[in-house]
């Protein structure tokens, strides 16, 4: 049991390295162009997590050192809106991994993430990708390349919903 800004509960085991969970993470973005000893490593640094449906795996303002791939289960991201309304930002499944940008810039999470079904994550801690730097600077960079494709993949999605929202606006506003 962690406790707080909301108590959860959640299965923490080691993670053990299969060749079905190898050929998974394979196949995400995240792990793409490494080699296999590389993804060998990386993967002995991952921790599986569970979690129940419902429940809060991070939750937005709260510290973070971690990052997390989905390997099973359903997720949603939401933020606090200025109106103190909850905001749905974006669906999470199978293959998808959030979390990243605590390790890049070393700040409070930015989104609350909830399980909407029964859930089993790997996480990356920053202490450990430390250690894969250390280990093989070639594959880490790589892995920032990745997690960099992400990051721009996401932030063209969000200046394409900007802009629909933005002409949704002026479009009201010049009926007027």
């Amino acid at each position: 049991m962690l406790s707080g800004a909301g108590e959860r509960e959640y299965i923490r085991l080691m993670a053990v390295s299969s060749p079905d969970l190898k050929a998974f993470l394979v196949a995400t973005p995240f792990f793409g162009g490494l080699s296999d000893a590389s993804l060998d490593l990386l993967i002995s640094m991952l921790v599986e997590c569970r979690f129940d449906v419902g429940a809060t795996v991070v939750e937005e303002g709260a510290p973070g050192r971690s990052m997390y791939i989905v390997h099973s289960g359903e997720l949603v991201v939401s933020k606090l809106g200025e109106s103190g309304r909850v905001v749905h930002m974006t669906g999470l499944g199978p293959g998808d991994f959030f979390g990243e940008m605590t390790l890049i810039e070393m700040q409070n999470r930015s989104a609350t993430v909830v399980s909407e079904s029964p859930t089993v994550l790997y996480e990356l801690t920053a202490r450990n990708l430390y250690t894969y730097y250390k280990a093989d600077i070639s594959a880490y960079v790589m892995v920032l390349q990745n997690i960099n494709r992400e990051l721009c993949r996401r932030l063209r999605c969000a200046d394409n919903r900007i802009a629909k929202l933005a002409d949704v606006h002026l479009a009201g506003v010049l009926e007027d």
